[in-house]
């Protein structure tokens, strides 16, 4: 991890950026978190539209919220979901994919097939933003086409780098979707707009075994192609 006052380069922030599922309990300012945030709103945006919106949570409000979501979690609430995130059915290769890292990760917990108890826990923690004291909660317009969903995925990708240059971590989070009725209850969130994930925003805990997970990449000659050079 860079040292305080010590900034990563693009490159180096982009290969070191991980999906981190602990975080330390240490704060992180509201001056930091809102200079994040106008880092990343220099994304590109078709005719520089702009379509992010973003609820920052700390605190209070994010206890509130987090103690909702996972009494939710926990009394198997079924699921809301405004827009289908994942393919049905599956097919390769990203079938294969999903299960590997999904393991992967469980391996770290020493979390076995068929321990539905735990897997429903670590699950959970996607609702308590996995400890980090910083939860983010990202919205579109739903009138917006797909080119807007493109443009906010930049957006997203800015807030992950400019967080790893400053020696900070993220983990994007699609199930804050899930539960969007429920962020609903503590966000000011027009109807007209889509909950499209979370983000959880802090310090790695070191310690955390599950933050040792590193996923596997496809080598550049498997998705792409070079012509006339």
């Amino acid at each position: 991890m860079n040292r305080p006052g010590q900034y990563l380069s693009a490159a180096e922030a982009i290969t070191s950026r991980r999906s981190i599922r602990a975080f330390l309990p240490t704060p992180v300012p509201r001056e930091t978190v809102a200079r994040l945030l106008a880092i990343a709103s220099r994304a590109p945006s078709g005719s520089n539209t702009q379509p992010w919106r973003v609820h920052a949570l700390a605190g209070a409000a994010r206890e509130a919220l987090c103690a909702d979501l996972m009494a939710a979690h926990e009394a198997g609430t079924p699921e809301e979901r405004e827009y289908a995130y994942y393919p049905d059915p599956w097919f390769e290769p990203y079938l294969a994919r999903r299960r590997k890292v999904g393991w992967g990760l469980y391996a770290t917990l020493g979390i076995e097939r068929g321990d539905t108890v735990r897997m429903k826990a670590q699950q959970g923690r996607n609702f308590i933003f996995f400890g980090a004291p910083v939860g983010l909660i990202v919205t579109m317009d739903r009138r917006l086409n797909t080119g807007s969903w493109i443009d906010l995925g930049m957006f997203l990708q800015n807030i992950m780098v400019a967080a790893r240059g400053e020696g900070l971590d993220t983990c994007p989070q699609a199930a804050l979707a899930t539960r969007h009725g429920t962020v609903r209850r503590h966000l000011p969130i027009p109807a007209e707009e889509v909950v499209v994930c979370g983000m959880a925003l802090g310090h790695a805990d070191p310690a955390a075994p599950e933050n040792a997970l590193e996923t596997e990449r496809a080598p550049v000659e498997a998705f792409a192609g070079f012509y006339g050079f």
